[in-house]
């Protein structure tokens, strides 16, 4: 399928993990692609690769907590592209802590990152977007859904995407802005962000992780394409009667 031919696509956090994977995803629809992440030269990279394969890919770097950085980014993608039709909102970080052992600064780093950010970007694409039209994808997690003691400020942060996404998506319909905001909920997945936070568990690491696996009822945790597919079902036109929706990929994880 060739669903994003001529579209622009604007992806944040996207070097590595369900980012890039949508990124290439995208790509291959027939998307120009604007990859950002924290790590400059690593956006570049995958945005070489993405080129590599014979399509349309650009980098930039982006602390996706700063709010001039965002007004910069989008005119940027407004004036190389003309247009921005599709925001995912990726970007995101997490650790495993207990509430009592996290600080407040941990705590207010990763609300700027996973929740902050989400609203910097929902603002900046509304603006872009709400008289041309235009698609809003923010990744949530199923952290939104399900509590996890040890990672309480990831919770909240991502519960907070989850509404943030409906209030936004009901505002611009009834606006009547031709703006579709919808959030995606995956579960456990194959990426770097995952591996580190189980990894600084150190001699309990193993542990957890088979028994998080072992709460799957698919048996294993996603790889990055099979959340980055459901993402462009978002993102595409067979979405359009979804609005503030929550759209869970998670192996069952939470149908149990």
């Amino acid at each position: 399928m060739m669903r994003f031919t001529g579209k622009s696509v604007l992806i944040t956090g996207a070097a590595r993990g369900i980012g890039l994977a949508a990124a290439q995803e995208f790509a291959r629809e027939g998307a120009s692609v604007t990859i950002t992440d924290i790590d400059g030269d690593e956006a570049e990279a995958a945005a070489a690769a993405i080129r590599g394969e014979g399509h349309k890919a650009e980098a930039r770097q982006q602390d996706v907590a700063d709010e001039a950085g965002w007004a910069a980014l989008v005119a940027d993608v407004i004036a190389r592209e003309g247009k921005l039709d599709i925001l995912v909102n990726n970007a995101g970080m997490g650790f495993l802590k207990s509430v009592v052992d996290t600080n407040l600064a941990e705590w207010q780093r990763l609300m700027a990152v996973n929740l902050e950010s989400v609203f910097l970007g929902v603002r900046a694409g509304i603006g872009a977007m709400k008289d041309k039209g235009g698609v809003i994808v923010n990744v949530a997690s199923i952290a939104a859904n399900v509590a996890e003691p040890l990672f309480p400020a990831y919770n909240a942060s991502k519960a907070g995407v989850a509404m943030l996404t409906k209030a936004v998506a009901v505002d611009c319909a009834r606006k009547g802005w031709p703006v579709r905001i919808n959030s995606l909920h995956p579960g456990y997945c194959e990426t770097k962000l995952v591996a580190d936070a189980v990894g600084s568990l150190g001699d309990a690491a193993g542990d957890f992780a088979a028994a998080t696996v072992g709460a799957i009822p698919l048996g294993r945790m996603a790889t990055t394409r099979e959340i980055a597919r459901p993402l462009l079902f978002l993102a595409s036109d067979d979405a359009a009667y979804m609005c503030g929706s929550e759209l869970i990929v998670d192996g069952g994880y939470t149908a149990v």
